[in-house]
This record gives structure tokens, C-alpha cells and sequence, in this order.
């Protein structure tokens, strides 16, 4: 299924998002509302607020509070990328100057911080505890993993293990929060409609659910968090694929900017473990000075040692793990979507 497909299931769910995103950066603070549209409107896929609305959808959720949700999953992700941009001195993001290259660092975090504090206001009328929870825990996991990032700049010696904690504590845990929160508020819903919450019915499967702690429920939401977290780390080890095969027409950032920043991702720790002498200390110079000179060596470097292909497949590993975690939702086209979503993943050139 394409994109373009799967986003005609919910038109009429986007654009309640749309216009809520709208009302979300309205202030009496002019610099605030223009880059929150700025960076909003900048092109970006929305992909986390599409597995908000999915999730929802294919769990027979008939509500609006996960439009809601997904607005704030939205929030949460730009201001941290506002954050990023600032932390990585990154001066294009999605083909357009980022917000810290036109208004400059103090503005962008303080927007940032703006952004969040919105996604928290908009989550207490949901009046929902467990939406609460699971907002504040990843957003706290989201922080750690910048912090780690940070540690783990110019440090040649990072694992593949220090690689892929990082990845799932700062982008795959947004994508989990984002599935799990779609089936929290669909089941929500249905416990609260049905009153005796005998049984909620997901499409056209009953599923019983005596009680909120019941195993049965618990097991659905984590079959959809588990489905995010692998789809999140299949979508970062594409991305990071792209830093050393794409375009920066293609990608909307410049090329080889995570070698500048100093990080070690996957394709490059490929290389240091199966390189030549000196592939390796061509990378090992590189991380640690955050050299770009050398650039088209290491990517020749990187091809030698197929370390993209390497990386590839362990994005689709990722991604057909997260399909599997969707056996527990009945057919639908929601369903059908969300799998579909996994394809796009590791497929996409941008």
C-alpha cells in the first residue's frame, strides 16, 4: 500500500489535525506562532501522527480524541527537533534553512520549550491517566536519549549496543508511544460506552476485557508498542542508510551531516569492524574530529564494506518484526495500513 493511499483512510481525521495544529500555536507572542508554522508547514511526512490515527482506527476507535493525541505526539516531535537542530548546529532540515539558521538558538529552543509545555496542556482534557503516563515517560526517555547521543559524539569506540540504545530511547519510543496511545484511547472509549465493559469490540472481533489491568488489554497495547518501537528503528537505520547514499536535494539536509556531528552510526561501525587498516582509521579520524573532508572516501569505504546493505537489512528486520506485532488486531484497512506503513519505511528514498 502506498503512502498516498494509506493517508486517504483518514483525510477527514488529517484535517481535524490540521486545524489543530492551527489552534495549537495560536499566542499572543508573535515570533512563537510564526516558526511553530514555520517548521509545522516545512514539509515534514507526519508519520508518527498517522500511526496515532491508524492505531486508533483499526482498534474500531469512532472518536475524536485521536486527533487530539496525535496533534501532541506532533509537538512533542517538532520540538525536539527545534532542540536537535540547535545541539547539532544543523542549518537545513526538509530542503529549507532550519529555524536556528533564520531566528537563531535562543529562539528555537525557547520555541521548542513552548511546544512541549502545548503538548502537556492539550493532554488534560483527555482527562486520561494512562495517556499522561506514557507521554511524560517518553518524553523523559526522548531527553535521555539526546543526552546519550551527546556522550557518545567524536567517541570512535561506540557500539553497536551504545548505537541502538540511543536510536530507541530518541526516535523508535515516540513511535511506540504513538501505537500504544492509538489502542489506549480506542479501549478507553469502548470500557466507557459499554459501562460494564464485558466485552470491546475491535471491527468485527469481540474481545472480552473484564478490567483495565486485564491481560488481554495490556497484550494489545503492547503488541501496538512494540510495533512503533520496531518501526522506529527500522525508519532511523534508513535514515541513516540515506546519509551516505542520498542526495541533499533528496534528503532535505546536507549530506554527511552526522559524519560533522561526530556520530557513529551503523554504516560506519560496519566498516570498523570489517574494513582495512585504513578504512578504519580514515572513519576513527573522521568521528572524532568531525571531518567531512574525507567524505567521498569513507562512503567509497562504506560501499566497499556493504555496510549500507548491511544496515538495510537490519531495517527490514526491524520492520517485519514490527508487521508481526500486529497479529492481534482483526482485518481491516487500518491494519492493512499499518503494515503498509512498514513497507514505506524501508523503501523510502527520503
Amino acid at each position: 500500500m502506498k503512502l498516498d493511499a494509506i493517508r486517504q483512510l483518514i483525510v477527514t481525521e488529517q484535517a481535524r489535525v490540521d486545524q489543530l495544529i492551527i489552534d495549537g500555536l495560536h499566542s499572543d507572542v508573535p515570533l512563537i506562532a510564526e516558526m511553530g508554522h514555520y517548521i509545522i508547514n516545512n514539509g515534514g511526512k507526519r508519520l508518527r501522527p498517522l500511526v496515532v490515527l491508524l492505531s486508533a482506527l483499526a482498534c474500531g476507535y469512532q472518536g475524536s480524541q485521536h486527533c487530539e493525541v496525535a496533534v501532541i505526539i506532533e509537538f512533542i516531535h517538532t520540538a525536539t527537533l527545534l532542540h536537535d537542530d540547535v545541539v547539532d548546529k544543523s542549518t537545513l532540515r526538509r530542503g529549507r534553512d532550519t529555524a536556528n539558521a533564520v531566528w537563531g538558538d535562543h529562539s528555537s529552543v525557547l520555541v521548542g520549550d513552548f511546544l512541549y509545555s502545548r503538548a502537556f496542556q492539550m493532554m488534560v482534557p483527555l482527562n486520561n491517566m494512562d495517556v499522561m503516563r506514557i507521554l511524560a515517560d517518553t518524553t523523559n526517555v526522548i531527553s535521555e536519549g539526546e543526552v546519550l547521543q551527546l556522550l557518545n559524539a567524536h567517541n570512535a569506540d561506540a557500539t553497536a549496543a551504545d548505537y541502538f540504545q540511543v536510536i530507541t530511547c530518541k526516535t523508535a519510543k515516540l513511535f511506540a508511544a504513538a501505537a500504544e496511545l492509538g489502542a489506549i484511547i480506542a479501549v478507553s472509549a469502548a470500557i466507557k460506552t459499554r459501562g460494564d465493559a464485558e466485552a470491546v469490540s475491535f471491527g468485527a472481533t469481540a474481545t472480552k476485557v473484564p478490567q483495565r489491568q486485564d491481560p488481554e488489554l495490556n497484550s494489545l497495547q503492547q503488541s501496538l508498542a512494540n510495533y512503533g518501537l520496531n518501526l522506529g528503528i527500522a525508519y532511523q537505520l534508513i535514515d541513516d542508510v540515506l546519509d551516505y547514499s542520498s542526495s541533499s536535494e533528496e534528503m532535505g539536509k546536507n549530506v554527511g551531516d552526522d559524519l560533522a556531528e561526530g556520530k557513529l552510526t551503523l554504516p560506519l561501525i560496519h566498516v570498523l569492524k570489517y574494513g582495512n587498516e585504513e578504512q578504519v582509521r580514515l572513519v576513527r579520524t573522521a568521528i572524532t574530529e568531525g571531518n567531512i573532508e574525507q567524505l567521498s572516501t569513507i562512503q567509497d569505504a562504506i560501499e566497499d564494506t556493504h555496510a549500507l546493505q548491511y544496515t538495510a537489512q537490519q531495517a527490514r528486520h526491524y520492520a517485519t518484526l514490527a508487521a508481526q506485532h500486529l497479529t492481534t488486531l482483526p482485518n481491516s484497512d487500518y491494519k492493512k495500513a499499518l503494515i503498509g506503513l512498514t513497507k514505506f519505511i524501508v523503501q523510502r528514498t527520503y
